[in-house]
């Protein structure tokens, strides 16, 4: 395949552009710095470009088969108002169906769901302004017709482990954690599978 990664040089966006190129896909990263991209592989290719930009989004999509999206804000930007997720992904659906790929995959996040407790509870009001952020780029893709798949992982780590358990617009039974890893295993997974389309999956590690 052919996917092109919005978030490249986050967390979990070097995990996906390190397990897809292992598996022998052909990788393109958008981003915004290139320089933070150290890998260098023949089936790599670094785009400098800005992910809010229409047109440049449009220009670089053609000839790939899947859009991966993992954006996210990092502290102390994390805690209060934005709407960066959900601005790229308005511009990416937009740029997509200029371009005409269809499948998407999103990294979100496991505060979506209505989980109950004292420990949700807290996780929910500390991180608000990143799950107001993302609810609002998840129901973007939901409305835009394309293929989606919107993984909700939980507190996510690092490490080598790559497996995983997911749960259908649930949070996997005592899920409290996952690695940046094993989100990017699943992204992968579902698009080469093509599986979980329009389907909200929590993950947590296995």
């Amino acid at each position: 395949m052919r996917i092109f990664v919005i978030g490249a040089t986050g967390y979990t966006g070097t995990q996906i552009v390190d397990l897809a190129l292992s598996r022998g896909h052909e990788v393109t990263a958008f981003v915004r710095s290139p320089h933070k991209i150290g890998r260098q592989d023949p089936r790599l290719k670094v785009l400098a470009g800005d992910p809010h930009n229409v047109e440049q989004l449009t220009s670089a999509l053609p000839r790939h088969d899947v859009v991966l999206s993992a954006l996210g804000v990092r502290p102390p930007q994390a805690f209060r108002p934005h709407t960066l997720v959900k601005d790229c992904a308005s511009t990416t659906v937009k740029a997509m169906k200029k371009a005409g790929i269809s499948r998407i995959a999103l990294a979100s996040a496991a505060v979506l769901f209505p989980e109950r407790g004292l420990t949700f509870a807290f996780f929910r009001r500390l991180l608000r302004h990143i799950a107001r952020d993302l609810e609002q780029a998840e129901e973007i893709l939901r409305n835009s017709g394309l293929d989606w798949t919107i993984v909700r992982p939980p507190r996510l780590t690092n490490g080598s482990n790559e497996r995983y358990r997911i749960a259908e617009n649930a949070l996997p039974e005592k899920g409290f954690s996952a690695s940046f890893r094993a989100v990017a295993a699943f992204m992968l997974d579902a698009t080469e599978q093509r599986s979980h389309v329009h389907e909200i999956v929590g993950l947590a590690k296995a």
